[in-house]
C-alpha cells in the first residue's frame, strides 16, 4: 500500500485505488491518515464534517462513512472486509485509527528525512543534510490534501502544521545550501519565495545574503527596501532588528557576511 497526503489524496495498491469519490468520505480518511497509528475521537470526526452542529443522525452516518471505507480499502488494496477491519481501519474505544506499515505514508518518510537533516546538521554534516532536506521537499507534490475541500477545523489544523512544517524545512535547505557556498544556485528558488511569502523576514534575509554573495549588492539593498515599503505600509512595522543588522553590513560589505570568512558548519555572523 501506498499512501499520499503531501499533495493530492492518494491510497491503493498498484493501479487499485482505496479512496472515495465523495468529498465527507474523503474527509474522514484524510484525517485518520494524518493521525495514522493514533485513535480518533469520534468528536473530532464529526467536528471535521459538521463543525460544532452535528446532526441527530451524525454518529450513524459517520459509521456508514467507515463502512464505506472498509469496503474501498479491502477493493483497493485486494483484501477481506474482515481483514481491513482487524488491521487497517480499526475500531477503538472512543473512536477509530488507520494502521499503516513504515514506508507507506509519505508524511511519515517526510518527518524521518527532515529529522535526519536535523540530525546531520547538529553533527556539521552540511552535505548530508542538504541531501535529507531536498529529499523531503521532494515529496510534496503540491499543498497538503489539496483535492480535499473545504476543511473542518481538525483538518485546517493539521494542515496548517504540516505547511508550517513546509516551509521551516525549505528554510533550513536554503541556509544549509548558503552553508556549502551554493549561493548562486539558491537565488531563483528565493526569487519566488520572498514573491510568495511577502512578509517572511527570514526569507528575505537569505535571498540579500545570497545576492551579496553573488556579487548583487544593489539588488540585495533593493529586496530589504521593498520589505520595509510593504511592511511600514500595509503592517505599519519595521523590519526587525536581525535584518535591519543584515542591511547595514550589506551596505557596509562586511566581510563576515561572505562564505569564505564564516566558520564551517555555522550561519554567516551578523550579530
Amino acid at each position: 500500500m501506498r499512501v499520499s497526503v503531501l499533495g493530492p489524496l492518494t491510497l491503493g495498491l498498484g493501479a487499485r485505488s482505496g479512496v472515495p469519490s465523495a468529498m465527507k468520505p474523503r474527509k474522514v480518511l484524510s484525517l485518520l491518515l494524518l493521525n495514522a497509528g493514533r485513535m480518533v475521537p469520534v468528536q473530532s470526526l464529526m467536528a471535521e464534517l459538521w463543525g460544532d452542529q452535528p446532526p441527530r443522525t451524525g454518529l450513524t452516518t459517520l459509521q456508514t462513512y467507515i463502512l464505506h471505507l472498509r469496503k474501498l480499502l479491502a477493493e483497493g488494496l485486494g483484501m477481506s472486509s474482515a481483514a481491513v477491519t482487524r488491521d487497517v481501519l480499526q475500531t477503538r474505544p472512543g473512536g477509530y485509527a488507520m494502521v499503516v506499515s513504515p514506508g507507506e505514508l509519505d508524511v511519515h518518510e517526510y518527518r524521518d528525512l527532515v529529522a535526519e537533516g536535523e540530525g546531520a546538521l547538529e553533527v556539521g554534516d552540511e552535505r548530508t543534510a542538504d541531501t535529507s532536506f531536498r529529499r523531503a521537499l521532494a515529496l510534496w507534490q503540491g499543498p497538503a490534501l489539496v483535492d480535499v475541500t473545504p476543511h473542518g477545523r481538525p483538518l485546517q489544523a493539521e494542515v496548517a502544521r504540516l505547511e508550517q512544517s513546509r516551509l521551516t524545512v525549505t528554510e533550513r535547505g536554503i541556509e544549509t545550501r548558503l552553508r556549502l557556498g551554493s549561493h548562486l544556485e539558491v537565488l531563483s528558488d528565493l526569487a519566488s519565495l520572498v514573491v510568495e511569502h511577502r512578509f517572511h523576514e527570514g526569507l528575505h534575509g537569505q535571498y540579500m545574503l545570497a545576492l551579496h554573495r553573488s556579487g548583487q549588492r544593489t539588488r540585495a539593498l533593493t529586496v530589504y527596501q521593498r520589505l520595509r515599503m510593504a511592511m511600514t505600509e500595509e503592517l505599519g512595522l519595521e523590519p526587525s532588528a536581525k535584518l535591519q543588522r543584515l542591511q547595514q553590513a550589506v551596505l557596509v560589505s562586511d566581510p563576515r557576511l561572505d562564505h569564505e570568512a564564516g566558520t564551517p558548519g555555522r550561519g554567516p555572523v551578523v550579530a
